[in-house]
């Protein structure tokens, strides 16, 4: 199973709207005769793979997979017919499905007389598709809050700058986040001062990730932005009544609703109070696009208006071993007041990059959405 969970982080990033998922299979005598994971989305699934590399080996033998085989046909077939098919006489997968279009997987197995057992290693299986769970139980993307910092927690100096506070095996690892990722996200305050690319660099094979600006008077995205370039899509989310003819032709616009309070813009640019865009409708729109993982790479502002939402599920911060005492910090206003507010989180990886340490943490899980709920957020996009 560990293998498995292994070959099943190779689809990341790729697969969307459908889960990341490895298998092994072993043959009568427990040797490992065949592998495979799921490659892209409306290809042949991680199962198929893997019983074509067994081939007749698989007979009598056990499939090691991390999700519960599918059991229904959508662009390919049920993986349940191809493991009866084969002949395998036992299967073993960690987590079970709860897509109720997918389910029943291991009941119908077992109905043909196949010995399934479930749940080993479920919870880091389960960590390593939190992405597509996260969608198929809260019905919203997987948002991961990815930040870089000093020790002191400033994401810039107190004139700004800030290239470089990380190293460059930091920086590349960035890379990676967005490239396991279907959408990168910003506000206008980021595309303001540092007029971000935002798409993959240096990693072979990657699937560009949609690149998305909130950017809610339509203000400040111009043709010319970099973000803007063919490298990558881009979508520039504006407020329903945002003017924007200077952008026509030059990128894709999403209209959406403002917030239900009015909340003045941070950098001062509109003095009118009006309120940001509604979060949860953003996450909602980008959800009906497939967009399953978004990686929100925003300053403390936006940061700060995603935690109050609640719509946080994971954060990576990238500390520098540098003090600058003065400066932006990495999270701004984020609706927490006292010490008992405070949203609690646990470590669930650490690893040196260079000089520096980044450090993954998540938060608890929220309770499924209510089918047809769609959490309604006041947020400013600025950051």
């Amino acid at each position: 199973m560990q293998r498995a969970i292994e070959l099943a982080a190779r689809g990341l990033g790729a697969t969307s709207p459908n889960p990341v998922v490895g298998c092994v299979v072993l043959d009568a005598a427990g040797r490992p005769v065949g592998e495979g994971w799921h490659q892209r989305a409306g290809g042949p699934h991680a199962e198929i793979h893997a019983l074509a590399e067994a081939g007749d080996d698989a007979r009598g033998g056990t499939a090691v997979v991390t999700l519960e085989p599918c059991d229904h046909s959508g662009r390919t077939g049920p993986c349940t017919r191809a493991l009866i098919d084969a002949g395998v006489a036992r299967v073993v997968y960690a987590v079970a499905d709860p897509n109720p279009g997918a389910a029943g997987g291991a009941r119908t197995l077992a109905a043909a007389g196949i010995s399934v057992e479930g749940g080993l290693h479920a919870d880091e299986a389960a960590a390593g598709n939190a992405a597509w769970l996260t969608a198929v139980l809260h019905h919203r993307p997987h948002v991961t809050w990815k930040y870089a910092a000093t020790l002191d927690g400033r994401t810039a100096a107190a004139d700004g700058s800030s290239r470089w506070i990380t190293s460059r095996e930091a920086r590349a690892d960035v890379h990676r986040l967005r490239a396991a990722s279907d959408a990168v996200l910003v506000g206008s305050g980021t595309a303001r001062a540092d007029d971000p690319h935002l798409a993959v660099r240096g990693v072979p094979g990657a699937v560009q990730p949609l690149r998305v600006v909130l950017d809610t008077e339509a203000a400040v995205v111009r043709p010319g932005a970099r973000v803007l370039d063919d490298a990558a899509p881009t979508l520039v989310a504006v407020a329903k009544d945002a003017d924007t003819a200077a952008l026509d032709g030059a990128a894709e616009i999403l209209r959406l609703p403002r917030g239900a309070h009015e909340s003045p813009h941070a950098d001062g640019s509109d003095g009118s109070g009006r309120p940001g865009l509604d979060l949860g409708a953003l996450l909602a729109a980008l959800y009906a696009r497939g967009v399953r993982s978004v990686l929100l790479e925003g300053g403390g502002t936006l940061a700060g208006a995603f935690v109050a939402a609640g719509l946080v599920d994971r954060v990576v911060g990238y500390l520098a071993p540098v003090l600058l005492g003065a400066g932006p910090p990495a999270l701004g206003e984020a609706g927490i007041s006292t010490i008992a507010q405070a949203l609690r989180l646990t470590v669930s990886g650490t690893e040196r990059l260079g000089p520096d340490l980044r450090i993954t943490a998540v938060g608890h899980p929220a309770p499924p959405a209510r089918a047809g709920h769609r959490p309604s957020t006041t947020a400013n996009e600025e950051s």
